[in-house]
């Protein structure tokens, strides 16, 4: 039976329409709402939701529902499903959106509640693709989202602060270690976190400098390899640096947004600790962030390499709901 799988911590998931609800614990947190939105074909973001919403919910009180991309033949998570992921009219009561889609093609029904949301002043908190959200082929209403849009920039560039250009090193090969940006050491999003802390294995995205109306907080220095510990890459990749994790403004809403975002990213406890920093921050509850504040992963968690066709097949959204019996939480 399902609700003998589910997690007995007093984190409970419900199912409803392709989502996940995770019921936050005692925490800060506790009476926010937080919906995350993924939909990625290339850095397996619907693993890492689920378990960044459980580490938000157990460890921090909010309460999270995670939405997927849906296959509607077979009720599956089709991360290359452009075209549907339902569940978004959780928007309408949230109070803080974090989005790690790409490229997603949605119908106007489902990108309403995105757009209302964007455009009501609400917090977000961008992760990797984000800067790319969107790519409408047939929405009239809604063609300023697309990331490609000239008059905007799409979503990325004028809620973000970036929309996709390129990679920035050389992609699969050259990780990413985050410096942090001078100037920002004493930014409540970077508390408990040193330099060196920050590192990913995908590579750096190509921004504009300086960012319109941005805040660098870490710049992402290109690695000659794939391991944390190996040298920066010589030559004009590095100089200078690009931003790879920003604040902005948007109609009065706090944004934050970080390039960095793969699934194995979330086994950096760093990075862990820079997104649920910047949930607090966006919410406007800095005063909340503690500099030794459990960031710690919520069961066992073994992400799936970045990469196109990469997925897990077959998936549902309640595998993500429970844990299996006995998994350490």
């Amino acid at each position: 039976m399902l609700a003998r799988t589910l997690l007995t911590f007093a984190l409970t998931a419900a199912l409803c329409s392709g989502q996940i609800v995770f019921q936050g614990e005692k925490g800060p947190g506790r009476g926010k709402f937080i919906v995350l939105v993924s939909g990625d074909d290339e850095y397996r973001s619907e693993e890492t939701l689920p378990q960044l919403a459980r580490i938000l919910a157990k460890r921090h009180g909010f309460r999270c529902a995670v939405l997927f991309p849906i296959d509607p033949s077979d009720g599956s998570i089709r991360p290359d499903f452009q075209t549907n992921i339902p569940g978004l009219e959780a928007l309408d009561s949230a109070d803080l959106l974090i989005i790690a889609t790409r490229f997603r093609d949605l119908p106007d029904e489902q990108m309403q509640h995105i757009a209302r949301y964007v455009e009501s002043g609400k917090p977000i908190v961008g992760l990797r693709t984000a800067t790319h959200a969107f790519a409408l082929k047939n929405s009239s209403t809604y063609a300023r989202y697309s990331w490609n849009d000239k008059t905007t920039g799409g979503f990325g560039r004028e809620v973000l602060g970036e929309t996709w250009i390129r990679h920035h090193g050389e992609h699969g090969v050259q990780s990413t270690r985050g410096i942090i940006a001078p100037g920002a050491e004493r930014h409540p999003i970077l508390r408990g976190i040193r330099p060196g802390d920050l590192w990913s294995p995908t590579d750096v995205y190509e921004t504009r400098v300086p960012l319109p109306d941005s805040v660098p907080l870490v710049l992402g220095q290109v690695l000659r390899g794939m391991k944390p510990d190996d040298p920066a890459a010589e030559g004009a990749v590095n100089h200078p640096m690009m931003p790879i994790a920003w604040t902005r403004p948007y109609k009065g809403a706090r944004i934050f947004t970080t390039t960095m975002g793969a699934a194995e990213d979330l086994l950096n406890q760093a990075f862990r600790r820079m997104i649920v920093n910047a949930c607090f921050w966006t919410l406007g509850m800095e005063a909340k962030i503690r500099v030794n504040a459990d960031v710690s992963l919520v069961g066992e968690y073994q992400p799936s390499h970045f990469g196109f066709d990469g997925f897990v097949k077959g998936r549902k959204p309640a595998d993500y709901a429970a844990l299996p019996k006995g998994t350490p939480r």
